[in-house]
């Protein structure tokens, strides 16, 4: 490896994984908080938490890369810009193109292996995330019982506290408990002055502690069905255990979640985007088979009788027939809407099918646009540093930031626009690619003729033989 090289590199290296890191915790936190509902108050654990943690960053690299790449490339070439030190690389006959090599190089690397990682690891961290999450999801809510409020967390009970005292909450004042658990409506309660709060067995139950209450218990009379017994029990300390088992968290087999399009490889996908072709073709094909059973041709005579009734190729004597009634026209109708109905659902149907084949090319696209897009920030990114001359964290990231929301926003309208069919898929996930891909090589070219960002010199891009209307012309003394 030259000097040169190393130099650059290693100017290179540092501002790279400084923005990745923070480009990485940013992202991962704009996620854990659209994500927030499902996590607060159940009592997950840390265990939980740092799952869900580790496998959405590692979701977001693919992601979180490409803007490292802009704004560390742009920092790189910058500082050096702002340092005279690319001016002096240049003294010595060294192209821009030769300097840009090394980091060129990084960035094609991680292309390849970003693409690599979109196709093994991010399937398998989608699939642990979430299934995951979808667990989270399905569990309830930990064990809050409040003041004043009925409360029904616990399957077959509803409690009400009136007043929690102590420093954990834990010492009750008016409890009242109604026991669903014998099928028969409120036919238990439970009322009690006071009571204590606690768990029993490592937490898998609750232990409630009554102090100085009654008990109410209306039974049905076996003689009568209407007539019931009503008994009364004092106690001056009971004490009711709660099963806590609703509130763990039962993991679901990741079996269920491997059919998703975001849990599936290059080849998976194309099983399953082929799969789908295949059957669109089918229901299209079959739709005309099945519009024939509504129809029915007639033919009159000079009678006003049905001469010839062709109904999927086969005649009806003319003896059989009938005269046209009014029973026939309301036939008809109801023929007419059947078949409109008929249409609506299988057109909806295959509107359906076609978006859900969209849906697996979008992801099959996505493993290739987001390894281009790691180059393209560095088409971007590289060129516009030398052309800017400014190091640092200001300038840079502003201009990094307004790139990638570019980006981003024209990534998003273009995945939107194939999966609803108003562009073909190819087109609209490769359209962010598209648009900003002349716009870094307008960036190099500037870059290479030592020009300014807005000095454009339009000569250049006109053909020698049609510059003369743009040539001076000398005056005549």
């Amino acid at each position: 490896m030259k000097k040169l090289d190393k130099l650059i590199l290693q100017a290179f290296a540092g501002p790279f994984l400084l923005t990745f890191a923070v480009v990485e915790f940013i992202f991962l936190t704009q996620y854990m908080l659209k994500y927030m509902d499902d996590l607060v108050g159940k009592d997950l654990g840390l265990g939980v938490i740092g799952q869900l943690l580790f496998y959405f960053a590692v979701m977001l690299v693919p992601i979180a890369l490409p803007l490292a790449v802009l704004l560390s490339s742009l920092m790189t070439y910058g500082t050096l810009g702002e340092h005279h030190e690319l001016t002096a690389i240049k003294t010595a006959g060294i192209s821009l193109t030769r300097i840009l090599r090394p980091v060129m190089l990084v960035s094609t690397l991680l292309a390849g292996g970003v693409f690599w990682y979109n196709n093994v690891i991010v399937p398998k961290a989608n699939l642990e995330a979430f299934s995951l999450l979808w667990d989270v999801r399905q569990q309830k809510l930990a064990l809050d019982i409040r003041e004043g409020v009925f409360y029904n967390g616990i399957p077959g009970f509803t409690i009400k506290v009136n007043q929690k005292m102590g420093e954990n909450g834990d010492l009750l004042k008016g409890v009242m408990i109604y026991d669903h658990t014998q099928s028969r409506g409120g036919s238990t309660v439970i009322l009690a002055d006071s009571g204590r709060m606690f768990t029993r067995f490592g937490g898998q139950y609750l232990g409630l502690e009554l102090f100085r209450g009654r008990t109410y218990v209306e039974q049905p009379s076996a003689q009568s069905a209407s007539g019931a017994s009503f008994i009364r029990q004092n106690f001056d300390r009971n004490l009711i255990t709660f099963s806590l088992a609703s509130f763990g968290m039962d993991r679901t087999k990741k079996e269920l979640f491997n059919t998703n399009k975001m849990m599936l490889d290059l080849n998976q996908l194309a099983y399953y985007t082929d799969s789908l072709h295949s059957r669109l073709g089918r229901e299209r094909r079959q739709l005309i088979p099945q519009l024939n059973p509504y129809y029915t041709f007639l033919r009159l005579d000079t009678t006003g009788r049905v001469a010839i009734q062709r109904v999927e190729n086969w005649q009806v004597p003319v003896a059989k027939l009938k005269p046209i009634t009014y029973n026939t026209t309301q036939q008809a109708a109801n023929r007419a809407r059947n078949v409109r109905s008929f249409l609506g659902t299988a057109a909806e149907r295959l509107t359906n099918i076609s978006r859900e084949t969209a849906n697996y090319r979008i992801e099959s696209y996505r493993k290739y646009s987001q390894s281009a897009a790691i180059l393209l920030m560095f088409l971007i990114g590289a060129p516009l540093g030398a052309i800017i001359k400014k190091g640092g964290i200001g300038v840079p990231i502003l201009v990094s930031i307004v790139f990638f929301i570019i980006y981003y926003v024209i990534s998003i309208m273009g995945e939107k626009y194939g999966r609803e069919m108003v562009m073909p898929v190819g087109v609209g996930m490769w359209l962010s690619a598209a648009t900003l891909l002349p716009i870094g090589l307008f960036f190099l070219y500037q870059a290479r003729h030592d020009s300014g960002l807005l000095d454009i010199n339009w000569s250049r891009f006109i053909p020698t033989r049609l510059r003369w209307p743009l040539r001076g012309y000398k005056k005549e003394m």
